[in-house]
């Protein structure tokens, strides 16, 4: 793997998060139907670009060490995949910021069946300010963090309707 810039490699995995970060938890709830094709459209990044954003991976696939750099507007930020799940009850992952990010942390984007059988598209993320221009953003920065995970909700949302529609 890369050199990641925070300690706490894999912490968006499991709760509690690490202390000493900026906590980040968004969540929505999705069609009882729509578990595979969210969880196709994150572990894909089809719900990344579907924000929006401009992605380069490394790979096709999220998967641990699949290098990705999104790009939103002027800010252009590397991460590395640092875990991926792909099981019945919960699939998505996590990456990690590299040298040169704005940010130093772990955002995680997943798809999970609760006990209850209702599906739930979660954000996960721990962050501090890695450089001058997220530091001088402070409040704007945290409400753009938390704009972002919301945009990615109506992304797998969009998605998995369009799912539905051509699979029917």
């Amino acid at each position: 793997m890369t050199e990641l810039t925070y300690a706490e490699v894999g912490a968006t995995r499991h709760e509690p998060l690490p202390p000493g970060y900026r906590h980040l938890h968004y969540r929505t709830e999705l069609d009882r139907a729509d578990f595979a094709a969210a969880a196709d459209a994150i572990l894909t990044f089809r719900m990344h670009r579907a924000t929006g954003a401009r992605i380069r991976a490394t790979a096709d696939r999220a998967a641990p060490g699949v290098g990705v750099t999104v790009g939103l507007g002027p800010l252009v930020v590397p991460c590395q995949v640092v875990w991926a799940a792909d099981d019945r009850d919960r699939a998505g992952f996590g990456y990690g910021t590299l040298p040169g990010h704005q940010a130093r942390g772990e955002e995680s984007f997943t798809v999970e069946r609760d006990a209850d059988g209702r599906i739930w598209f979660a954000v996960t993320a721990f962050s501090v300010p890695a450089r001058l221009p997220m530091r001088l953003g402070g409040p704007v920065a945290v409400l753009a963090q938390h704009g972002y995970a919301r945009l990615c909700g109506r992304a797998v949302k969009r998605l998995c309707a369009r799912s539905r529609t051509v699979g029917s």
